[in-house]
């Protein structure tokens, strides 16, 4: 018997296989296009050009998606305006339209619990010391607190005794890192940050004395684009091997993840590879006709979320290039579908929280 949403949500993250996770998820999502096609009026006549009949759809990859970049253009609320408690936006460069999402108390809270129950699957529960690589700064400028600021809030839930490696100028804060390494030796410690901002604020600096600073014990999750380290030709593993000479980080695990359904990450495994969680799927679409491809081939990645109630983005079609490793049978032993992200399509815009960071940089 297919659970529904409520029950969904006490299971572990990673529990199902693919016919009942297919079952749970095509009941979820189809229920909440329903509700979008409801009370928002922008998704109704979306769907009612299409000629879309949510009743005689039978899969997820016959649901109806939206282009991700209808955010930056249209205001998409199934909720009255006095129920949003909070609006995220997407991080952009000056001048650039943004991403708006509308959230009310009930998709927030959706989002949080999911959250810490994908994340804690790959950390562990216990709340760990925490070393952000990032500055105070950016928590404190509501000009800055978009994907950037929501991502360092969201994963400060991980975390004890929060200390910011960075300045306000963006230099390492030797004194601040110094006592958080001192007060922790020995503690398995937690390190969060934008990848750019690692590789440029945290790597560069201390490269230049490696071994200064011991991080061995402590594990890495970042996230955010990869269009400006791939420019400079630097690839994920290169990434986690520079970051090994110089601090002795043996553990560093990548996530995928948009504030247009925040909360269903996709945090990539000990073999590299990016998990879709219960609550979230991918399909890999051809660019030429939208058909879906096979295992193995490239094309535009779709992302499927069971938690946006207060706004229609729980299928979008993204601006990035990925291929569909296999399902079910990652020697990590978790379900679902596991996947690699390649990059950004030619001619899509920067709106990575590291990628935009780069070009204002």
């Amino acid at each position: 018997m297919t659970p529904g949403f409520e029950e969904g949500l006490k299971l572990a993250p990673f529990s199902l296989n693919r016919v009942d996770k297919q079952a749970f998820l095509l009941q979820r999502v189809r229920e909440l296009c329903l509700h979008h096609q409801q009370h928002c009026q922008a998704y109704q006549r979306i769907l009612a050009a299409q000629g879309c009949n949510l009743q005689t759809v039978e899969t997820l990859s016959a649901l109806p998606f939206l282009p991700v970049s209808l955010f930056k253009t249209l205001s998409l609320s199934s909720v009255a305006a006095e129920a949003v408690v909070k609006t995220m936006t997407s991080s952009g460069t000056s001048g650039q339209q943004v991403s708006r999402i509308l959230l009310d108390k009930s998709t927030a809270n959706l989002q949080q619990k999911v959250l810490v129950k994908i994340v804690s699957d790959f950390i562990g529960t216990a709340r760990l010391p925490m070393l952000i690589i990032d500055s105070s700064v950016v928590m404190k400028d509501r000009s800055l607190f978009s994907a950037r600021g929501a991502g360092i809030l969201g994963f400060s839930l991980f975390g004890r005794n929060i200390t910011f490696a960075l300045d306000e100028q963006m230099a390492l804060d030797h004194q601040a890192l110094k006592a958080f390494l001192m007060k922790h030796r020995g503690q398995p410690i937690l390190l969060f940050g934008f990848t750019f901002m690692v590789w440029q604020h945290f790597w560069q600096q201390l490269k230049a004395t490696p071994g200064l600073y011991d991080l061995s014990q402590a594990t890495l999750v970042h996230g955010g684009g990869w269009k400006k380290l791939q420019s400079q030709a630097v690839s994920p593993e290169q990434f986690a091997r520079s970051l090994q000479q110089v601090t002795g980080l043996q553990r560093v695990s990548d996530y995928y993840g948009m504030v247009e359904q925040t909360g269903c990450i996709y945090m990539q495994c000990e073999h590299g590879r990016m998990h879709a969680s219960l609550w979230s799927d991918v399909i890999i679409r051809d660019p030429q006709d939208f058909s879906v491809c096979e295992v193995g081939e490239r094309g535009i990645i779709q992302v499927i979320s069971a938690l946006p109630e207060s706004y229609p983005g729980q299928s979008l079609l993204t601006e990035d290039e990925g291929v569909l490793l296999g399902e079910d049978n990652c020697p990590c032993g978790r379900k679902g579908k596991y996947f690699r992200v390649l990059g950004r399509l030619k001619n899509a815009e920067l709106r990575g929280c590291s990628d935009t960071y780069a070009a204002q940089l």
